[in-house]
């Protein structure tokens, strides 16, 4: 896998990691999704959405955590029933208010620190899925913003949705 997949790097702009992470998501996703279909559909008539976590533990977490050996901070302090799936995604810092029953779509979003402790931006994952069976139907998709306050990364992940359509 990391043969193929450009490092993150400490100098990179929030827009740069968002494109890296996106070229190893669209080489990664389908083979994981593929591998885990079967278990996880079984998963998704015992524990619903949770079996999308399974999931997403699988394919997410490289991500995070070669941005945290280059140096990068990923993570806030989390809070006593923080529910965190993929190691690095906060349910409270999350949306779901996109799409059809068998299409929706939940954000996620990371404030991303430099090795100072300087906010560089926010990463948003974008989570396609259905609530009618396991099923992803299209790549997560990690998208940039510059903002860094939850007020503004909320205006910022509707700006997005708005201009896909939705």
């Amino acid at each position: 896998m990391e043969n193929r997949f450009q490092i993150f790097r400490q100098d990179m702009t929030i827009e740069e990691i968002s494109e890296v992470a996106n070229s190893y998501i669209q080489s990664e996703w389908r083979a994981v999704y593929e591998s885990m279909h079967e278990q996880l559909t079984s998963a998704f008539v015992e524990i619903e959405d949770a079996a999308y976590g399974l999931y997403l533990d699988q394919l997410l977490p490289f991500i995070f955590e070669h941005l945290e050996g280059t140096g990068f901070r990923t993570m806030e302090k989390l809070e006593e029933n923080d529910f965190v799936i993929a190691k690095r995604l906060i349910f409270r810092n999350s949306i779901e208010q996109w799409g059809t029953e068998d299409k929706r779509s939940r954000i996620f979003w990371n404030v991303i620190y430099d090795n100072h402790g300087s906010p560089i931006g926010t990463l948003l994952t974008e989570i396609p899925h259905s609530h009618l069976k396991f099923d992803i139907p299209s790549a997560p998709v990690i998208y940039s913003l510059r903002e860094n306050i939850k007020e503004l990364i909320v205006k910022g992940i509707r700006r997005i949705k708005e201009s896909d359509g939705v």
